[in-house]
Order: C-alpha cells, then sequence, then structure tokens
C-alpha cells in the first residue's frame, strides 16, 4: 500500500499501555459495529479482518462473537504489535500477520474465509487500491461467505454533512487520488466481483455498512 500522508484527523492512533495504541474512532464506534457482526456475520468459521489498526475492534468482535476464528491483520509493525497486546489471553484470536490489502495475489495465500472485514479504510486510499482490495476479497472468500465494507461515503455523488465535507476536501488536499468513495460506485463493483448485496446499513456518525454475500454453489 503507497505510504500517504494524511491530514492529522485521519487514521489516528496514540500510546496507551505498554505496546497498545487507542484509536478514538475505533472506541467511539466498536459497539454499533459489534451489533452489525451480531446481525450480518456467520456465527463460526473464520474471519480475516483487514487493516486491523490498533485491535481494539477485534478483541471486541471475539469476545462478541466468539464462535468465530479471528485473523487480524496489518502493514504497520506497531499496529501489529498492538493489536497481540489486546489479544493476548483470547484464544479465538490469531496473531496479527502482515497483510497488504491492496496488493493483487493475497487471496491464494489467505483464503478460504467465511468472513472478511474492512472498517475505516477505503475512503484513505485511490479507486484503484479499492478494486485491488475488493477483487481480492472476493476470491479469498468462501461459497457462502460475507465481506463487510464499513466507512464514511458518499450518498448518490453527495456528502451530506459538513463534517463530511470538511474531512473528504482536507483528504483530497493532501492526495487527490483519495477521499470518500461514492456508495453507487462501490454497489457497482461488488456487483462486477459477483457478490450479492445483502444490505447497504446506515451506521452512526453518518457512516455506511456494504454487507455482501459470495453465492453458494
Amino acid at each position: 500500500m503507497t505510504k500517504r500522508k494524511l491530514p492529522a484527523n485521519a487514521s489516528v492512533a496514540t500510546v496507551s499501555d505498554g505496546q497498545k495504541l487507542v484509536a478514538p474512532a475505533a472506541s467511539r464506534n466498536a459497539d454499533a459495529l459489534c451489533d452489525l457482526l451480531a446481525q450480518f456475520a456467520p456465527v463460526s468459521g473464520r474471519a480475516l479482518e483487514l487493516a486491523s489498526g490498533t485491535g481494539q475492534h477485534v478483541v471486541a468482535f471475539a469476545n462478541r462473537l466468539p464462535g468465530l476464528d479471528w485473523q487480524p491483520s496489518e502493514v504497520e509493525p506497531e499496529r501489529r504489535a498492538s493489536i497481540d497486546a489486546y489479544a493476548e489471553g483470547l484464544e479465538n484470536i490469531a496473531p496479527a500477520i502482515e497483510l497488504d490489502a491492496v496488493q493483487p495475489g493475497w487471496h491464494t495465500v489467505h483464503g478460504a474465509n467465511d468472513l472478511i472485514l474492512l472498517i475505516n479504510l477505503l475512503h484513505l486510499i485511490s479507486w484503484s487500491e479499492v478494486e485491488a482490495l475488493v477483487t481480492e476479497a472476493a476470491l479469498a472468500l468462501n461459497p457462502g461467505g460475507r465481506l463487510i465494507l464499513y466507512g464514511p461515503f458518499m450518498r448518490s455523488g453527495q456528502l451530506t454533512s459538513a463534517g463530511d465535507q470538511n474531512f473528504h476536501a482536507a483528504l483530497s488536499q493532501q492526495d487527490p487520488d483519495i477521499g470518500y468513495k461514492d456508495d453507487a460506485d462501490i454497489l457497482g463493483l461488488l456487483r462486477r466481483v459477483q457478490l450479492s448485496l445483502i444490505g447497504a446499513v446506515e451506521m452512526p456518525a453518518n457512516n455506511l455498512a456494504f454487507v455482501a454475500e459470495r453465492p453458494a454453489v
């Protein structure tokens, strides 16, 4: 993944306890995401989280959905260390792996998943990287497996709040290739990679979650 210069309020994490990092956004949205997963995730199987960040989320998910075996992943080594520090003692979380989700071919190594989850990354990468990530994720699902994409999105080409307008402008100013993606483009991409939409769920703080499924054979 291209290392990008991002605004100060994007992907924020600070040191908390030992190797643990704390991201304020993860603290705020963990409960809502757990509720989403309780509704749409399979009750058992293998769950791969892409770009796991600090590890706050995967620990919350593993506690809420103990029937799933969770595999967190991250590009940055300090965040992998944070994930492992949070996950210590939880038997249904594997050690964090290094995985760059926008690189082609990773599904051949990290496939056979019943759930793949991505939180708050698509607005921080380019559209070509989004296409690569979603394509690989679709190939890395078992038949009947589900992909969940969560974050801020445009609705029909529109930014629907002042906060979204300001954040998108800040992202685009730092890097014209990044910023909010449009919901219609995401839906079209899911269709192209042959995933069936289960739902587009409105989430707190004007976020959106796309839930898609690889058809069972």
